[in-house]
């Protein structure tokens, strides 16, 4: 058994005692109330989840089982997907033991490639990826032992190994695509001796011991986000009506695909990427002004900047900023990022309708990716996912291990506000 297993399965007794503890004593003390604006608007900032992988604060940003994201840029992905599951990082034997489970489960099913071979060539690669693995549902431990019979106590286990399952093949399976969408030539096999994000960077066909750490950068700052971002909640809900994990993942991936979540990282590029053309390379301080107030003032936004939750710079932005520094200092790509960064959050002030100018995790990333050669725009969405999964799949394993219950919230109608605030 894995001692990432053993190490949650130890956990599981007290956070069943202590969640009924809660209910029990202050089950009926509120925590939110909701507006007639939340309720139209998407339920923003409405408290009714429990999420105690991550969370995010206005004023600190993702912080990770109580650790502030900027403080784990050093761990690799491995060490994060113990720490999101047990609220403790792994030590060096445990490390090693969840590597080599990852090893051992790595190997994608021949019949995903033969189903990814069948779809249009031109298929969209968050398409190919998601579909990878809503076929591999046939793998599924979980849907095996809950149709054979098993007591409701033990629902946790199955999860928790179709969770490592999926996970050990996500960067095997993404890689894949990419090679077989872009054309860049046969799936390059799993190494055993490299680490997840090492291996993602590999199989993509870029062996930089940079781009190896960029890789594991990358998936370690994008892991979680609370549990009410688009794909974490479509995630937990699917998930909550006791479909496998390859059901919820696909689900959390299919919200994580839209252009108001997952795509936010290209668009970013996109337009740093307009600005280095315009003026020939790195521009000056006041053509980089001119050019935002050009931006504004045809009704656009700058992307990347502004959050729906942060009144900070995010750290992830941060960690990515302090890595070019570090790896790219001279890539125009990244000064003009940094110089965005810069000069940016000061003109949003000016315009005055930004409620936080400052520059979210997609700001940065794009430009990374770009530097170290991975410049399919419409492929970065996948890395996101890769990185999100660990995020989804530990949330998954503590609700099946706590026995969260299905979620049904309770919908009205606009007849039914009309009549409850007198119109």
């Amino acid at each position: 058994m894995p001692a990432l297993k053993d190490k949650f399965a130890a956990q599981i007794p007290g956070l069943q005692t202590e969640i009924k503890t809660i209910t029990k004593e202050h089950g009926d003390k509120k925590i939110s109330d909701v507006s007639v604006a939340q309720a139209y608007g998407g339920m923003r900032g409405v408290k009714g989840l429990i999420c105690d992988t991550s969370l995010v604060e206005p004023e600190v940003g993702l912080i990770v089982r109580g650790r502030p994201i900027l403080e784990l840029t050093d761990k690799i992905p491995e060490e994060i997907f113990f720490l999101l599951l047990t609220g403790d990082l792994p030590s060096a034997d445990e490390l090693k033991d969840l590597q080599a489970e990852y090893a051992k489960r790595s190997t994608v099913p021949d019949y995903v490639w033969k189903v990814l071979e069948a779809m249009p060539k031109e298929s969209h690669p968050m398409a190919m990826f998601d579909t990878g693995i809503l076929a591999m549902e046939y793998e599924s431990e979980f849907r095996k032992q809950y149709a054979a019979g098993m007591s409701k106590k033990d629902y946790w286990d199955p999860c928790f190994e179709d969770s490592l399952n999926l996970l050990a093949k996500l960067p095997s399976l993404a890689a894949g695509v990419y090679r077989m969408r872009y054309d860049k030539g046969p799936r390059i096999p799993y190494d055993t001796n490299l680490d997840w994000g090492a291996n993602y960077a590999h199989m993509l066909g870029n062996d930089d011991e940079d781009f190896y750490k960029a890789m594991r950068l990358y998936l370690t700052l994008h892991c979680d986000h609370e549990g009410g971002n688009v794909s974490a909640f479509s995630c937990h809900t699917v998930g909550s009506a006791l479909s496998d994990i390859y059901y919820a993942v696909s689900a959390g991936l299919n919200g994580l695909a839209g252009p108001l979540h997952g795509l936010a990282n290209q668009e970013c590029l996109g337009w740093i990427l307009q600005v280095v053309e315009k003026f020939g390379g790195v521009p000056t301080e006041q053509q980089l002004k001119d050019f935002a107030w050009e931006t504004l003032n045809s009704g656009k936004v700058i992307p990347g900047y502004g959050h729906a939750v942060l009144r900070c710079p995010d750290p992830r932005f941060v960690a990515f900023v302090n890595f070019g520094a570090k790896y790219c200092a001279d890539d125009d790509v990244y000064k003009t990022v940094k110089m965005v960064f810069d000069i940016i959050p000061g003109v949003l002030k000016e315009h005055g309708k930004a409620k936080n100018p400052q520059p979210n995790v997609d700001a940065g990333s794009g430009s990374i990716l770009y530097h170290f050669g991975l410049r399919e725009f419409p492929y970065y969405t996948v890395l996101f996912a890769v990185s999100r999964a660990m995020g989804m799949c530990s949330q998954l394993v503590i609700n099946r291990a706590l026995g969260t219950p299905i979620t049904r919230p309770k919908s009205v109608g606009t007849d039914w506000i009309k009549k409850h605030v007198g119109m």
